[in-house]
């Protein structure tokens, strides 16, 4: 057999090995109870069109890890499948013509072939889409088991309503309080909404983030904060008139007595009644409809803080004062009660407020000095201290105070010690066609009647009439929503709601495992072997919805003795974005690099190797051509290397021309590369370091090559080869198959090799190369015995030829030595 040329051809080789793969179903992984398992799992794609190179970097991370785990012993899980519901496909029906099932379907395909031409790893027979009835059959299957469990129910909840489309709008469809489609301001409606209790989980939500040291510390603290877990005091606020009374929710009572006025969120039940009669009642509504046109993150931002008199009174229980009610943007009603005692002493937003309003201002907390002035210097005191104005309580320390002042509420009957959460439920319903059908019906006679397990799935039909106008396409479709009722054979009508996706992204690891099982979502035997998923690969931008909820659905299944753990995934990793021109590549900003211009151009192996040299994969970096194009010149180096070594060994005779110091050199390098590769893949996913140590090897290979022939160092040169590929099959599994089995001829698929092992005792290096400057500046190089002494280091440092010339009757003033690294000579 003739040996390859100089330079490797990368669309055959790539071609050829993609199919040989597939033939072969080299990755396709079944249990091996004989195995340690290892589940890798990047999160599954939207499928809105063809990828482009940013979003590759997730992929190949964890295409990296996946072959590496398969190379040290471990049954790996890789799949894939897709998040193929959603709003982007009913837009784009809409806008283009197209069913939603068939612009996700030929995206989908368009997508796979991407991925093959990348050289993933996944096992295609496992491969899921979430819109199909085959997934969302299960889907709709947990829906019931939630509804069963009293965490799935149905009350109203204000929504985006458009009055021209006659539709519900996400919140990202509302562009400056605009429908995105026919920019008419939009209303806010309350409909009948379905919602998940994940309240019911919040203590064991946030107490289990202690049990996942595998994730980043950001993202837990993530998760706390949009927990949310406040300790505080619900107090009772009577209205003036004496009609009821207004509930507030503070973890600062302790400043009860600055209370001054009240706050409510806009979209408080209270806000519009106690407006209604009343002189103010025009002004409220008006105000309620502007800012139910803006988003949370709009009211919350910092800058001016909007609000409207309600034309109501309610009385302070502690100081007996007849105070404001008000309501105003930057309160919600997702944290404590919607309402708020506002003290605007010792709260800066409401310090702000009370300014622009020119609302009473009363300190009732002071600092060791007695100078706070909030009314005077514009800035609120939130810090704690010492009471003062504050009755019976004047004097007492704020930690003190705080539980004075609970103990008081309780007995007086006006509050009660309590626990707040940010968290709120989690809103599944959406008026919107693409979708899993909620399975529920409606009789006249029974109410609300859940679908019966042996009558799933809902199907979704597939002849609608997508405008974007009339409400949810599902609402106006007869057949599907005239059904009839499944405890008494009456007509009934069908739930015509969609479920969020997030639902259908809360469980999909799960049907990986079995993908086509038809006895339930998924089979308990391979659930219990293949989870929880060893390492989550995904962006920081899933860090709390997504994740949250899969935390959630893993609970309620693991509490149903349904799944092995409490908690779905035991490490994450956060990847960074690529970006082009100062921005994150996005089709919307026209700076996207197509994936099948840089293979065409580069070839797969090129494109992955420089996507993980090009910075540390939890950071951002700025895609350069220039660096594609080094990575592409690497590999042709690596090229040359393994196949002038393997035409030298066809033709070696004689003595090995490199000496001892030679072979020990490299052999030791070799070492201490597979040692950090290792380190660096298994224990830090410091993929790119691990790049450059293997490129370091590669020089010095290459120089032994250069300087000594290419018969030179057979013996090492050859386990280098060896271990060399084997190396870089997880990073380049295209070239490294060639190489393994073309080049060197070796049996087997390289992917199915042992990754090599670092030989301890080869480790320690026995020279050192030992950098020699003179006043700071490189002079020379020299070669040292590893742990040579200081004086030794100085010696051989003084003799070098170069150094003796640039002294030249110079007086050293001083020697610096760094053992095994430097000698500095400082003359004067």
């Amino acid at each position: 057999m003739s040996l390859p040329g100089d330079r490797y051809d990368f669309k055959d080789i790539e071609a050829r090995w993609q199919a040989r793969w597939a033939e072969s179903g080299i990755y396709e992984t079944d249990m091996d109870p004989g195995r340690p398992k290892f589940y890798c799992l990047t999160m599954y794609p939207y499928p809105s069109g063809a990828l482009h190179i940013g979003h590759t970097r997730v992929y190949t991370i964890g295409d990296v890890l996946a072959r590496f785990k398969t190379m040290t012993g471990y049954q790996v899980l890789h799949p894939m499948g897709w998040d193929s519901f959603g709003m982007p496909a009913e837009n784009a029906a809409i806008n283009h013509g197209v069913h939603p099932a068939k612009w996700t379907y030929d995206n989908i395909d368009i997508i796979r072939d991407q991925m093959k031409r990348m050289g993933y790893s996944y096992d295609w027979r496992r491969e899921i889409a979430c819109s199909h009835p085959g997934y969302y059959h299960w889907s709709q299957w947990l829906f019931l088991l939630l509804y069963r469990k009293g965490l799935a129910y149905r009350r109203k909840a204000p929504v985006n309503w458009c009055p021209r489309c006659e539709t519900v709008l996400a919140n990202e469809q509302v562009e400056d309080g605009r429908c995105w489609r026919c920019d008419t301001p939009v209303e806010t409606r309350e409909l009948e909404q379905w919602f998940f209790r994940i309240t019911a989980y919040a203590d064991r939500l946030l107490e289990d983030l202690k049990n996942l040291p595998g994730w980043p510390e950001r993202v837990r603290v993530m998760q706390e904060n949009w927990i949310g877990r406040s300790e505080g005091c619900e107090i009772e606020f009577p209205l003036a008139d004496g009609t009821g009374s207004v509930r507030v929710f503070t973890t600062r009572h302790d400043t009860l007595y600055g209370a001054t006025f009240l706050v409510l969120a806009p979209e408080h039940p209270l806000t519009m009644e106690l407006a209604r009669g009343t002189p103010q009642e025009a002004a409220v509504q008006d105000f309620i409809a502007r800012v139910g046109r803006m988003t949370n993150r709009e009211r919350m931002a910092e800058g001016d803080k909007q609000g409207v008199f309600t034309g109501a009174y309610a009385v302070n229980p502690a100081t007996g004062e007849r105070i404001p009610i008000w309501a105003a943007d930057y309160v919600l009603m997702e944290y404590g009660t919607g309402a708020i005692q506002a003290v605007p002493a010792h709260d800066q937003r409401d310090l702000d407020f009370a300014l622009k309003y020119d609302l009473p201002v009363r300190t009732v907390i002071t600092d060791a000095e007695g100078t706070v002035d909030p009314a005077g210097t514009g800035t609120a005191f939130a810090d704690e201290g010492v009471l003062i104005n504050s009755g019976p309580f004047t004097g007492l320390p704020s930690p003190e105070a705080r539980e004075r002042i609970a103990d008081f509420l309780e007995e007086q009957g006006w509050g009660r010690r309590t626990v707040s959460y940010r968290l709120r439920d989690w809103l599944i319903s959406r008026q919107r066609y693409w979708g899993a059908p909620i399975p529920i019906v409606y009789c006249d006679q029974c109410g609300t009647v859940p679908v019966p397990e042996d009558q799933l799935p809902v199907l979704l039909p597939e002849d609608v009439a997508l405008t974007g106008e009339g409400g949810s396409p599902l609402a106006r479709h007869e057949g599907f929503v005239n059904t009839s009722c499944p405890r008494c054979g009456g007509p009934a009508r069908r739930e015509t709601d969609t479920m969020d996706t997030f639902v259908d992204s809360s469980w999909y690891y799960y049907r990986y495992c079995s993908p086509r099982y038809e006895e339930g979502p998924f089979d308990l035997q391979e659930v219990k072997y293949w989870l929880p998923v060893d390492q989550y690969i995904g962006g920081i931008e899933h860090a709390v919805l997504h994740l949250l909820y899969s935390r959630f659905i893993t609970k309620v299944l693991y509490d149903e003795g349904l799944v092995p753990a409490a908690e779905p995934f035991t490490n994450l990793f956060c990847n960074g974005m690529v970006v082009m021109d100062g921005a994150k590549m996005s089709k919307s900003k026209g700076n996207v690099v197509s994936i099948e211009e840089m293979v065409d151009r580069y070839g797969a192996d090129a494109a992955r190797l420089y996507i993980l040299f090009a910075a540390p994969p939890e950071r951002d970096f700025q895609w350069q051509h220039s660096g594609i194009e080094g990575a592409a010149r690497f590999l042709q180096r690596v090229w040359r290397l393994a196949t002038h070594f393997q035409g030298a060994q066809r033709d070696a005779g004689g003595d090995d021309p490199a000496g001892d110091e030679v072979r020990g050199r490299l052999r030791t390098k070799l070492h201490q590369t597979i040692h950090k590769v290792t380190h660096d893949i298994n224990d830090r996913f410091q993929f790119n370091t691990a790049i450059s140590a293997m490129m370091e090897l590669v020089n010095e290979m290459t120089a032994v090559q250069e300087q000594h022939g290419s018969g030179a160092a057979r013996e090492v040169m050859a386990e280098g080869v060896d271990a060399l590929v084997r190396m870089l099959a997880p990073f380049v599994p295209h070239l490294a198959e060639e190489l393994w089995s073309v080049v060197l001829g070796k049996a087997g698929s390289v992917h199915q090799q042992p990754w090599p092992e670092a030989d301890s005792s080869a480790l320690a290096a026995s020279t050192v190369t030992v950098v020699v400057q003179v006043n700071g500046r490189v002079r020379d190089r020299i070669q040292m015995a590893a742990g040579a002494s200081e004086e030794e280091l100085k010696a051989a440092a003084l003799a070098s030829q170069r150094v003796r010339d640039l002294l030249d009757g110079k007086q050293v003033r001083r020697v610096v030595t760094v053992p095994d690294r430097l000698v500095n000579i400082v003359i004067g």
